[in-house]
């Protein structure tokens, strides 16, 4: 059984930062992709940044050059630095994680950037 565990969100103001991070259980990770994706009120999930097993990353447009995703296989855990947030970053943050065909899903964490 995989369990995904988000922390590190918040309420911050426009311009600032957070780092968000998932704790992963079980043995898969490492094989694993693994993602960050992002739901605001009355709008789809949508994709944030991923990170594949050997560390290729792919960000959503509206979040390159503000966020970084990075991985730690030692501890089972991805994180994502989040830069120059701005009011429309404010969703929950769910941790993804893919593994040949399966996938499994925190229960995310807020984020609210005020203006």
């Amino acid at each position: 059984q995989v369990q995904l565990v988000e922390s590190g969100g918040g309420l911050v103001q426009a311009g600032g930062s957070l780092r968000l991070s998932c704790a992963a259980s079980g043995s898969i990770f490492s094989s694993s992709t693994m993602g960050w994706y992002r739901q605001a009120p009355g709008k789809q999930r949508e994709l944030v940044a991923t990170i594949t097993s050997g560390g290729s990353t792919n960000y959503a447009d509206s979040v390159k050059g503000r966020f970084t995703i990075s991985r730690d296989n030692a501890k089972n855990t991805v994180s994502l630095q989040m830069n120059s947030l701005k009011p429309e970053d404010t969703a929950v943050y769910y941790c993804r994680a893919i593994y040949y065909g399966l996938t499994y899903w925190g229960r995310g964490t807020q984020v609210t950037v005020s203006s």
